[in-house]
């Protein structure tokens, strides 16, 4: 703690002490130090107890080569992410967590810090905590919460995968035949201090979704990764896959993680509310939208990152095709959601909805950030609300109306990353030079391989 501002003493010590008392006498044997790569896999290390208040100081070595691996653990040649060198995986202690799905065994997430202890420029987290730091330039912070879908599902004798059950959308069936395992994961996600908003049985068989509350971007983020690993570890604990895959059946509806999101002063008001104004929606609003809709094409590489997405990223699939925003409109990329009668004020917010838990969610909220700050300090502005399935639309009214067309795979959103160079320079040159050479090479690798080892490889990993 003598190396610690003088401002994060007391909060060191205090989660310290709490963090030790929480692993004594045997309750948790191991600690896992988790980060999230470039893959959006969630990987890690564990230290046992003998060596953890040392470790919670000093992190633990990791290869700076992880972050150039790609999800089937292939290292790509990326200058300064390779076999030579390491950096620190180095908790933030305000995230642990004793997991109830897990026996003896807590989490942390992790920083990425250099030898020298300073933020590694190839660091996820690291980045959302820049582009978090230049909204507070800004005067703002950024409230966000990810709606998580998934599939639950048992293996078959062949290798592949069915679904749990082939109810009904919102079908109190399925949540009939589910409730073991929602009950459990709802306990499971309780402990971890984790606010459940919603849940519900989605469109596909086995299909559900739950949402947690909305926190502070970087809180935001940690939650999704939580949330993602203790809805697999539950169901791993009744017998069942549970997967957050983009796609995984090719024939259903796939798995979104769709992004709300709202601006807040340093008073305490939701800036991008305002009821004079159409659909409620500030003029700070309507640019921080409009920056989000400029930069799309390349921040879907952030938010739908894998060969799979695409799958998913249809017309009339309500995944949204179409670069267009609108009122409670399923079908575009953006929708202004209807605020709520008990306060109309403060939970006036957007949705992302080309967004998925192949994502790294700290990549999609720093890249959705840089974009949505362009639109503020450009004051861009969104164009006309589309009130109706863009897809019903003619293509002239389409491009009247100035709707484009998503990137329909994964090499077309990465070229257009590539080619936008405010997210790039946001997100620096070693973090873009690793992305985008781990998520092209799997471009390549599932292209040239048959249609179910992609879906089996996205269903399993994710």
């Amino acid at each position: 703690t003598s190396e610690l501002p003088n401002s994060c003493i007391a909060p060191h010590r205090m989660y310290l002490q709490q963090i030790l008392e929480a692993c004594a006498d045997g309750a948790v044997r191991l600690a896992r130090f988790l980060y999230c790569d470039s893959s959006g896999l969630i990987r890690g290390k564990a230290t046992a107890m003998p060596g953890l208040e040392a470790r919670l100081t000093d992190g633990i070595g990791l290869t700076r080569a992880m972050m150039a691996m790609n999800q089937l653990d292939h290292l790509q040649p990326v200058v300064g992410a390779g076999p030579v060198g390491e950096v620190r995986l180095v908790p933030d202690l305000s995230t642990f967590s004793v997991l109830p799905y897990v026996p003896g065994t807590a989490s942390f997430l992790c920083d990425l810090l250099t030898p020298d202890r300073e933020p590694w420029a190839a660091c996820p987290r690291g980045f959302l905590k820049r582009m978090r730091a230049r909204v507070a330039d800004a005067g703002f912070h950024l409230q966000a919460a990810f709606e998580a879908e998934f599939i639950l599902a048992r293996k078959v004798s062949d290798g592949s995968y069915e679904p749990f059950d082939s109810t009904c959308c919102f079908s109190t069936i399925a949540m009939d035949q589910a409730a073991p395992f929602v009950d459990d994961l709802v306990r499971s996600l309780e402990l971890q201090f984790l606010q459940v908003e919603q849940y519900y049985p989605e469109a596909a068989h086995g299909q559900h979704e739950i949402s947690i509350h909305h926190a502070e971007a970087l809180r935001a983020a940690d939650n999704h990764l939580k949330l993602r690993d203790t809805i697999r570890g539950v169901a791993w604990k009744h017998g069942l896959y549970a997967t957050l895959a983009p796609k995984p059946f090719p024939d259903d509806v796939g798995n979104g993680a769709h992004l709300h999101f709202s601006l807040w002063d340093a008073a305490g008001k939701n800036v991008f509310s305002d009821p004079d104004k159409t659909y409620c929606l500030s003029d700070a609003g309507r640019h921080f939208l409009a920056g989000v809709l400029a930069h799309l094409p390349g921040l879907l590489a952030l938010t739908c990152p894998s060969v799979n997405s695409y799958r998913r990223l249809l017309p009339g699939w309500w995944s949204s095709a179409y670069a267009a925003y609108g009122p409670d409109n399923r079908e575009a990329a953006l929708r202004i959601a209807s605020p709520f009668w008990s306060d109309p004020a403060g939970s006036v917010n957007l949705e992302l909805k080309p967004c998925d838990s192949s994502c790294n969610p700290y990549l999609a909220l720093g890249g959705l950030m840089a974009a949505g700050l362009d639109g503020l300090e450009r004051k861009l502005e969104p164009g006309e609300a589309v009130e109706v399935d863009p897809n019903l639309l003619s293509s002239s009214e389409r491009s009247a109306h100035g709707i484009r067309r998503l990137p329909q795979n994964l090499d077309e959103s990465l070229n257009a990353l590539e080619r936008d160079e405010l997210l790039t320079d946001a997100m620096g040159p070693l973090l873009t030079e690793a992305y985008l050479a781990v998520r092209r090479s799997e471009a390549t690798l599932f292209r040239n391989r048959e249609t179910r080892f992609e879906l089996d490889s996205h269903f399993y990993r994710y």
